[in-house]
């Protein structure tokens, strides 16, 4: 992700997007006639929550789907290690692992080009035309012939998925006000659960084209699941929309409703001019720094399980094809998790009781793991801490994302804390491509100790993030009452350091 991620530098559509606006002058005439937004709702003119829910049916389905091939694309390498991959381009030692690396340096370094192209074209242009270019990358990597050709795929694959989540993320704060991110980026990130479970499937099917013009079937995993990825990215130029002021769907009403919720709910529509002194703020914010560590100490613990879930069922005596099949009810477990999970934080408003107690219960998972001393003799056991890990990671994982997003004030420093999160947060994921190493199976001791540990870490920071955020509150609660529209201050507000402006967690 990027520093771009979800700035809400705008409440309104980027420049090019503008020329599809066809009457957007008598859009903001009619704005400032009709008032706020919840004039709208005060006289009934505007069931809220029956356009919040059409307006998630259209968005969340689509992006979700995008997603869900994005992690397939990206973690399918795992099913094609089990299917002969290392053998057939002849891998010696961890060279494997330094393929996996080389897909988060190339996510890094293209985080923020790709976000930029975003703001100066249109979700319905930019992200099914990154998808097109991973599917295409994800293709070829079915006909690489050696190591090097390998590791070029996995690079480009990283630079092609880069702009896709903090897009989605950038995309979601031009529909949606700051308390109701965190239940869609939950939601969204679910299909990274989903696309766990379709892999396992896939791959046991593909798996039986062994000897179709290859000896082993790894070749068609990518080559049939990124031709897939390539003829929904087609369709979905005409299935992603772009933002409220064009969308085909939305009335007028409804759009200069969206607008003015927006307005009044966002610091986006304040004149803040970039200064070194607002980068500052969130550099000298310990808050800032613990939102990057909550998500660095659960970014290990995701890539690795994703990136090594069929190796580590195999490697406690099941065949290649039997250990795709068993890596689906895992992420079907986590899929229903992460949804239950959302719900409950979305209800009761709470962020760090549900991070630490999913995080709580992966631990479980890993625990298991290690404690069973002879895996081949009790695959049982070991299969079962896997739902342990799975059941808590991906939930976790969807709330620690989503706290900057929603916590920080001040356009300038929050895209810094954003980009602080990520970058932070991906060193976890680089780490831990090294960890599961090719003869440390059955147990994978050095891994599952990293992921239990760092796991560890992630209930520490939250809890503390948790006491510190608690605390601010009850203090400024003493000094002067919470104002929620932020957007109605004009030339009066110091971002989240305002005594009016309260945490959530």
């Amino acid at each position: 992700m990027s520093v771009e991620l979800s700035a809400d530098a705008q409440t309104v559509p980027p420049t090019a997007d503008q020329a599809d606006q066809p009457d957007d002058h008598s859009l903001q005439k009619a704005k400032v006639e009709q008032g706020p937004a919840s004039a709208y709702v005060e006289h009934g003119e505007m069931d809220e929550k029956s356009l919040l829910r059409k307006i998630d049916w259209r968005l969340l389905p689509a992006v979700g789907v995008l997603y869900l091939l994005s992690f397939l694309d990206r973690s399918n390498v795992g099913n094609a290690r089990i299917e002969g991959l290392t053998g057939d381009l002849h891998m010696t030692g961890n060279q494997y692992l330094t393929g996996l690396t080389l897909y988060f340096v190339g996510y890094v370094i293209f985080e923020v080009p790709c976000n930029i192209i975003l703001k100066r074209t249109t979700p319905r242009f930019w992200l099914p035309t990154l998808t097109i270019l991973w599917g295409i990358v994800a293709t070829l990597m079915g006909i690489v012939q050696d190591l090097t050709g390998f590791f070029i795929a996995r690079f480009f694959l990283g630079v092609t998925e880069s702009g896709l989540f903090p897009g989605v993320v950038y995309y979601f704060s031009m529909w949606y006000k700051r308390r109701e991110r965190q239940f869609r980026i939950s939601l969204f990130f679910s299909a990274a659960a989903l696309a766990g479970s379709f892999g396992g499937i896939l791959a046991y099917g593909i798996g039986h084209m062994r000897g179709i013009v290859w000896e082993n079937g790894w070749r068609w995993i990518f080559i049939l699941e990124g031709i897939a990825t390539v003829v929904v990215a087609v369709f979905a130029y005409w299935f992603i929309y772009n933002y409220p002021d064009t969308a085909e769907f939305l009335t007028d009403k409804e759009r200069i409703f969206i607008r003015n919720r927006l307005a009044a709910d966002s610091d986006a529509t304040h004149d803040e001019r970039f200064t070194w002194g607002n980068v500052a703020k969130a550099l000298r914010d310990p808050k800032c720094w613990l939102y990057g560590l909550s998500f660095h100490t659960m970014s290990l613990p995701l890539y690795t399980f994703s990136l090594f879930l069929p190796s580590i069922i195999r490697d406690l005596g099941y065949t290649a094809a039997n250990a795709q099949l068993l890596t689906i009810p895992p992420y079907a477990f986590a899929f229903i998790t992460t949804l239950t999970v959302a719900t409950f934080s979305e209800k009761y408003g709470q962020r760090a009781i549900p991070l630490i107690g999913s995080a709580s219960f992966a631990t479980i998972g890993y625990i298991i793991l290690l404690a069973n001393t002879d895996p081949k003799s009790r695959p049982g056991l070991s299969y079962t801490g896997t739902f342990f890990a799975a059941g808590g990671i991906y939930p976790a994982t969807a709330l620690a994302l989503s706290w900057p997003a929603i916590n920080v004030s001040g356009q300038t420093k929050r895209a810094v804390a954003n980009g602080m999160q990520i970058s932070i947060g991906n060193l976890g994921a680089v780490l831990g491509t090294q960890l599961y190493r090719q003869n440390d199976g059955p147990r994978y001791i050095v891994g599952h100790s990293f992921a239990l540990g760092y796991l560890l870490g992630n209930i520490i920071v939250s809890s503390v993030l948790y006491l510190i955020l608690r605390k601010e509150n009850i203090r400024r609660d003493g000094i002067t009452a919470e104002v929620k529209e932020v957007g109605e201050l004009h030339g009066d507000w110091d971002g989240d350091d305002d005594a009016r402006w309260r945490f959530q967690y």
